[in-house]
């Protein structure tokens, strides 16, 4: 499921990835605006992380661009017996690579593999003040399903954050 696109492809991760896709999640998160981390975990957490994303079959891919990894997409399936069809989303991509279609093709690539491996709802949540991200997920029928004021505490600052969420459910005859 190699997914072409000028400039960057997208694909599963691979173990092979773990340290790049690191090094992305770690500049993402230190820019203090997108993520609810401010850094990445260490190697070995973000190794077994990815580890158990694969085990699991849960979709996950990244966006390699001029030789490099440049962003990622992941949905991590709930493990409670009520909620297992529910997926929650992350993704990511580095400042150099923004507005290039790459959080478009992520995204694509990762709610495709969803629907095939039986996600009835994936849920995120996004900052409010992340128009653009706001933008993305709307245009991927992901609705507002809330707003949890004073959601995150950044530097000394609240920001709210908006629950969005997706239900891709099969045709029932």
């Amino acid at each position: 499921m190699n997914a072409h696109r000028v400039g960057f492809e997208i694909t599963p991760i691979r173990l092979s990835h773990v340290a790049a896709f690191r090094r992305v999640f770690d500049a993402v998160a230190r820019e203090r605006q997108f993520l609810a981390a401010f850094e990445a975990p260490s190697l070995d957490e973000t190794r077994r992380y990815v580890e158990e994303r694969m085990a699991c079959g849960d979709p996950m891919v990244v966006a390699i661009g001029a030789d490099a990894l440049v962003g990622w997409c992941d949905i991590g399936r709930n493990c409670a017996p009520s909620r297992k069809h529910r997926g929650l989303l992350g993704m990511g991509v580095i400042a150099d690579w923004r507005r290039r279609g790459v959080g478009e093709a992520l995204l694509t690539a990762a709610l495709g593999l969803a629907s095939c491996s039986d996600f009835i709802r994936i849920e995120l949540d996004v900052h409010a003040d992340n128009a653009a991200a706001i933008a993305l997920y709307e245009k991927f029928g992901f609705v507002r399903e809330g707003v949890q004021r004073d959601g995150a505490l950044i530097d000394g600052r609240f920001v709210d954050v908006v629950l969005m969420g997706r239900i891709d459910r099969p045709m029932r005859l």
